[in-house]
């Protein structure tokens, strides 16, 4: 191990972050705000770290990463189940602040993990925006649900929120396609995954935003990281069946969403997902292989800048 690699590991809640330095040993508490977020910043700059690594945790980790990004620290924004997988796997089986703080610094001494890449604002805004439609959606499901189980004297009421809804998801809409209209790269990279059959606004914006990834990666590689791509579950002699496992959950779940429809009208995906269905396979599988199908194409066409085209494989 290379003693001069430093590694700073945050704990983060709403109102404390709490930084361990390895292999110092030095341990010290600030406020979540922007205050205390300036005066962390600068220790850390102090130290001229190889890795800062901050735990994925919503929002509450956000203006520190942004911070810390536009300071010129080495940012890594941690999946949470990993590092307490490796917490677990190193014998840490207590949990404290300090311990979680200690155990994302020595994990990015372990594991190496690559540096975080931060987007640009109206990225973030775009994935914002995309998370309240998503959540509108919900509220809107919920009400219809309420619509068929309750009596007509409470239509009404139900009827009036979810035309309001109705009024704000017309109003995401239209922020997101003036978001998107005001930046000539990512316009036209909304109009090529347009293009494609069985993508919509909010597929495109969702890759746009939460898979920048799209066109630099082979196909085995985009798929593994949507987590879309079948793991084996080999051992000696023994075949399991192969599962999906982690990867973008947002990202998978609108492009499934996506393809319930595609696979009604869709030129190609539609006779794979029936051919697939015909020969014995599960329908979740035949959908899953499909959704594949589906990004691998994505994915050429953002690699290669083409546009839709029937002859695509």
């Amino acid at each position: 191990m290379n003693t001069q690699e430093i590694n700073v590991g945050i704990d983060t809640s709403s109102t404390q972050l709490d930084i361990y330095v390895r292999p110092s040993g030095q341990f010290f508490s600030v406020k979540n705000d922007k205050e205390g977020i300036k005066n962390a910043v600068k220790d850390i700059q102090a130290l001229k770290p190889s890795r800062v690594l901050i735990e994925s945790t919503g929002r509450l980790e956000l203006e520190f990463v942004i911070t810390a990004h536009k300071a010129g620290l080495p940012i890594v924004v941690c999946n949470p189940g990993q590092v307490r997988q490796f917490a677990k796997a190193a014998g840490r089986i207590a949990k404290t602040d300090k311990l979680d703080a200690m155990d994302i610094a020595h994990y990015g001494e372990a594991m190496k993990p690559r540096l975080s890449s931060i987007k640009p604002e109206k990225l973030r805004a775009i994935s914002d925006l995309l998370t309240v439609r998503s959540q509108c959606l919900e509220m809107s499901t919920m009400q219809k649900n309420r619509l068929k189980r309750m009596p007509r004297t409470v239509h009404k009421p139900i009827q009036n929120i979810l035309k309001s809804i109705k009024k704000e998801l017309d109003s995401i809409d239209k922020q997101l396609n003036k978001l998107v209209d005001s930046v000539s790269e990512r316009r036209q990279k909304r109009d090529l995954l347009l293009s494609a059959k069985g993508v919509g606004n909010v597929l495109a914006y969702t890759l746009m935003s939460e898979l920048p990834e799209l066109g630099t990666l082979n196909r085995k590689q985009i798929a593994a990281l949507v987590g879309i791509a079948p793991m084996n579950r080999d051992s000696g002699s023994y075949q399991g069946k192969r599962y999906i496992r982690g990867g973008r959950h947002r990202v998978r779940t609108v492009l499934f969403v996506s393809m319930m429809s595609a696979i009604q009208c869709h030129p190609k995906l539609k006779p794979m997902y029936e051919r697939m269905v015909a020969a014995g396979k599960p329908k979740k599988v035949a959908l899953i292989a499909c959704m594949r199908k589906q990004l691998t194409i994505l994915n050429v066409m953002v690699k290669n800048n083409t546009y839709w085209d029937e002859t695509m494989v």
